[in-house]
């Protein structure tokens, strides 16, 4: 999403991007949507921009809750909230606001247990912000994120910001084994050409590191997946591109 933050530069203030999210958000219209970096009246902005039957789950990633957050954004018309929770991605995962293995800010995921009201599938949804600087911070995070995945078993999507491209030391332990694919990858058909997803507000190009991920788990596939290059009203909405899925679920509850 990119913070809302002072700058100098017109794409990338609030002010400019915020006409071109709400354009982008109203031609998706998601049923589970990831974001990272959202301040709160940005959060806010992004449940009203969707027309205000979204449910925004996630808080600020430091002890008060108040500043920056990963979300996951979820249409209650369409999904179920069974549960939901925020950890720090630390050794004190409970702690909120705590840090640990290298990160210099604190990091979080957001994870819920949510059910198809159509198909009564259920899902595992994360949506995390991986450490900028710290390889080894990158990695314990996967580490806890595979742990979760595994604990649950059932059908998982893990989305977000990794910070890390095709075939890093981070991709590459995310997905070690069966446990999470690649949903770029994996999918059955790809909509658009592979672009790289941080260009910054210059003209998207395939040339560059694909940092922004979805991986499914379990019961997961992927029918369509897209990287989303697209201008709107003039220009991009964030410094980095939008990916998206449209999986199916295979399991039910009973």
């Amino acid at each position: 999403m990119r913070r809302r933050a002072p700058t100098a530069r017109r794409a990338d203030a609030w002010r400019t991007r915020a006409p071109r999210l709400r354009a982008a958000l109203r031609v998706e219209q998601p049923h589970v949507l990831a974001v990272q970096e959202a301040m709160p009246d940005q959060a806010t902005f992004v449940r009203e921009a969707l027309g205000g039957r979204h449910r925004v789950l996630g808080r600020g990633r430091s002890a008060s809750g108040g500043d920056e957050a990963c979300l996951l954004v979820v249409d209650e018309e369409r999904v179920e909230v069974l549960d939901w929770w925020q950890q720090a991605l630390s050794d004190a995962p409970d702690r909120a606001g705590s840090r640990g293995w290298g990160n210099v800010l604190p990091r979080v995921l957001v994870a819920a247990e949510l059910r198809d009201r159509v198909t009564g599938s259920p899902v595992l949804a994360i949506s995390t912000h991986l450490s900028l600087t710290s390889p080894r911070a990158r990695l314990r995070s996967v580490a806890a994120i595979r742990a979760l995945v595994a604990e649950r078993a059932m059908p998982a999507v893990v989305m977000g910001d990794l910070n890390a491209g095709e075939g890093s030391p981070t991709v590459r332990a995310l997905l070690e084994g069966e446990l999470l694919r690649d949903a770029w990858a994996s999918a059955d058909d790809r909509a658009t050409q592979r672009l790289a997803t941080r260009p910054a507000y210059r003209t998207p190009r395939e040339r560059g590191r694909r940092i922004d991920w979805i991986l499914v788990g379990g019961g997961a596939r992927v029918r369509r997946v897209a990287i989303d290059g697209r201008p709107f009203d003039g220009g991009w909405p964030s410094d980095h591109l939008g990916v998206h899925a449209a999986i199916e679920l295979v399991g039910a509850l009973g």
